[in-house]
Order: C-alpha cells, then sequence, then structure tokens
C-alpha cells in the first residue's frame, strides 16, 4: 500500500476524534462563561418574550443571574417566568423579577426606568434586544412611521441607557450591550426609515463607548443580518440566488441559540463590537468603506432588477 495513502488512512479517525473534542470543549467552556459571566449578577432584557429573549433568559436563569424580564405583555412575561422557575433548581437560581416595557411609549420610560432599579436597587448588565422593522419605499412611510421606528430603535433604548447609567457610574461597573442589526452600518434598499434608525442607535453606543471608559463601564454591540425565529424555517427550501453560495452561515439568518452564545462570548470577553454575518455581507461591509461607488452601483443595480421581475 501507497505510505501516503496509509498515513492518510491512519490520520483520519485522529482528525475526526480531535474535532469531535475541540467541539466538546467549546461547549464545556462555553457553559461555564454562562454560569460565570452573570452568576450573582443583576441582568436586564429589555424584551425577553422575543425568541432572543427567552433563549438569553433561559441561559442567565441557569447561569444563576438575578433576571429583570421586560416586555409588552404582562401575561406571557409571568408564563415566561413560570417556566423558568418550573425548569430550574430554585437553591441555585432566583425568581425573575417582570418590568412592562413598551419603547413606543416615551412617556412611560422614567417609570420602568424607576422601577428597574427598585428590583435590585442597582444593575450590572443591560441587554438591548428589542426592535421595530418596516419594510417599504421611502416614499411610503408615513412621517408617524418615521417616528415610530425612532422611538422603537433610537430614542426608547438611548433614553433607557441615561436614565440607568448613574447607577452603574456611582459603582463604576456595568455592562451595556446592543443586540443591533447590520443595517446600522450598510444599507439595503426599501428600509430607509429602519436603516436610519439603526444607524443611530449604532452611533449612540459607539459614542458612548468612549465617555464611559473612564467609569469601568463596557458598551459592546452585536450587529447581525437578522435573528430567525428558530435555527430552522419552513422556508429553507425555497429558491436562493447564487450569491446564496456565498454565505457561510444559513442565509436565513443567525438562529436564538447563535445569538445568545455570542452574547454569551460577548459578556465574559467584553469585545466592543462583533458582527455575526454570512461571508456576502461582511464584504459588502468592506466594499461600502473602500469601494463606495462600487457598492452604489450594485446595490442600485438590484433594485432596478427586482423591478423587472416584477413586471415580467
Amino acid at each position: 500500500m501507497d505510505p501516503v495513502w496509509s498515513a492518510t488512512v491512519l490520520l483520519l479517525p485522529c482528525v475526526v476524534v480531535l474535532t469531535a473534542g475541540c467541539f466538546y470543549l467549546y461547549s464545556f467552556i462555553m457553559g461555564l462563561l454562562s454560569k460565570t459571566s452573570v452568576r450573582n449578577k443583576v441582568v436586564v432584557l429589555t424584551d425577553a418574550l422575543s425568541g432572543l429573549g427567552k433563549e438569553c433568559a433561559g441561559v442567565f436563569h441557569r447561569g444563576g443571574a438575578r433576571l429583570i424580564l421586560c416586555g409588552k405583555n404582562w401575561e406571557k412575561l409571568e408564563e415566561l417566568a413560570d417556566e423558568l422557575a418550573s425548569a430550574s433548581d430554585p437553591t441555585v437560581t432566583f425568581p425573575s423579577k417582570l418590568v412592562l416595557l413598551d419603547f413606543g411609549d416615551m412617556d412611560s420610560l422614567p417609570e420602568v426606568t424607576s422601577e428597574i432599579l427598585e428590583c435590585y436597587g442597582c444593575l450590572d448588565v443591560l441587554i438591548f434586544n428589542s426592535g421595530m422593522k418596516v419594510k417599504a419605499p421611502a416614499q411610503s412611510v408615513s412621517l408617524e412611521m418615521d417616528k415610530l421606528l425612532m422611538d422603537n430603535n433610537y430614542f426608547g433604548p438611548a433614553t433607557l441607557a441615561k436614565g440607568l447609567l448613574p447607577s452603574m457610574i456611582s459603582r463604576r461597573t456595568g455592562h451595556l450591550l446592543l443586540v443591533s442589526s447590520i443595517q446600522g452600518k450598510l444599507t439595503v434598499p426599501f428600509r430607509s426609515a429602519y436603516a436610519a434608525s439603526k444607524h443611530a442607535v449604532q452611533a449612540f453606543f459607539d459614542c458612548l463607548r468612549a465617555e464611559m471608559e473612564e467609569y469601568g463601564i463596557s458598551v459592546s454591540t452585536i450587529n447581525t443580518t437578522f435573528i430567525s425565529g428558530s435555527a430552522s424555517s419552513s422556508n429553507a427550501g425555497a429558491s436562493r440566488s447564487i450569491w446564496s453560495l456565498l454565505y457561510t452561515k444559513k442565509p436565513l439568518g443567525v438562529s436564538p441559540d447563535e445569538a445568545t452564545t455570542e452574547i454569551v462570548k460577548t459578556l465574559s470577553s467584553r469585545r466592543k463590537e462583533v458582527v455575526v454575518a454570512p461571508s456576502l455581507p461582511k464584504v459588502a461591509l468592506y466594499t461600502r468603506s473602500f469601494f463606495p461607488d462600487l457598492f452604489f452601483a450594485v446595490v442600485a443595480a438590484g433594485v432596478k432588477s427586482a423591478a423587472v421581475a416584477e413586471n415580467m
């Protein structure tokens, strides 16, 4: 037998075992991180009722965090809190605190801020994972919808951050984490108002990061294509363009468990910015920065092609 072929046959099982071992070690380390990064810490989730919010709530609750779950529906918040309590050991976990929060109601935010602080008297981690989306031609989006998007995606999170920051500054510790969209860095046609709101909140947190440095407060942003409803989707078998072949992840977006893993890693490492996206959007980001004319031409061509396809 050819010596090279013999060596290949012998090495293949070793590579498989080594790869499996790496995956196991990674899962084990992530489990430890989820416990050590939030144990006994007060963690606020601005939208605990979304797919990502529920996934984070489960991971952090099992990790021993003192959770403050926020959302628009009180009954659903109570159901989530009951589910977390029934699925965990009460001797090593804390009962969740509940706060009604609707960024679309700006007048209620001072009261919400007070309620959050009254839960434990302080907070350690504030995760902004809520958001609102609209897809439509720019000229068809009303001013009222523009304002509603800005309230939900920018003014609301910025106002809550300002209200809770004094507590963190007085203790000289804390971590603000924004789960946002890649459209805070890259515009996509027919999402003008949404992209504008995401650019605004991205800029706010980028400025805030530098301002909070002297107080020992970390500010992180995680930008994704979008958070899918689950790890898989019923549209998975739908036809895709050739560009989808460039994706290193599912073109359907990031699943809640993948996003939660990134959040846990970011809370532990205190990384300032993370982009969770397939290859093509990442290439587009660099193209937008270094070859803007090419980027604009490609985007415009894509809009024209879509218009032609609709008229055929």
